[in-house]
């Protein structure tokens, strides 16, 4: 390999480094990914950037904690459109990665408040959450 190469490798691979330093990776949840895919476009282009600020350390402006969780570990991404309301909800308690827990459109049954069937989603998936966090920490992981 000619030192043009090598030096051109090296430049990549520092790059790789410094990027994947600088931002937490995103793990997606149960059918979280699918979810979210299933939502119209402009919904997922704004979750996304939402999502990117979280990885980078930062909170987006729309990002709300969800209060029954317990701190500001567990937030939530409200946008609406034509068709209605949407809803992204991930956690940045651990340190190990920025989770994404759920993502759904909202059907008005009680009025702004997240209906119980998808805040008991977003709770088991967060037990999921902290059994995963731990197998990271210790470098084990199965999945």
């Amino acid at each position: 390999m000619s030192c043009d190469k090598k030096r051109l490798a090296f430049v990549y691979l520092f790059e790789y480094k410094y990027m994947q330093s600088d931002e937490k990776p995103l793990f997606w949840v149960g059918s979280s990914k699918k979810d979210l895919c299933a939502l119209p476009a402009e919904v997922r282009q704004f979750f996304g950037h939402a999502l990117d600020v979280a990885q980078r350390g930062s909170h987006h402006q729309a990002a709300k904690v969800l209060r029954s969780f317990g701190g500001a570990g567990v937030l939530e991404i409200v946008e609406d459109d034509a068709a209605g309301t949407y809803r992204a909800v991930y956690t940045v308690r651990y340190r190990e990665a920025v989770f994404v827990l759920h993502c759904f459109q909202k059907k008005s049954k009680c009025g702004i408040a997240t209906p119980s069937e998808e805040m008991d989603i977003v709770r088991s998936r967060l037990k999921v959450v902290e059994i995963l966090a731990k197998e990271l920490r210790s470098g084990k992981t199965y999945h």
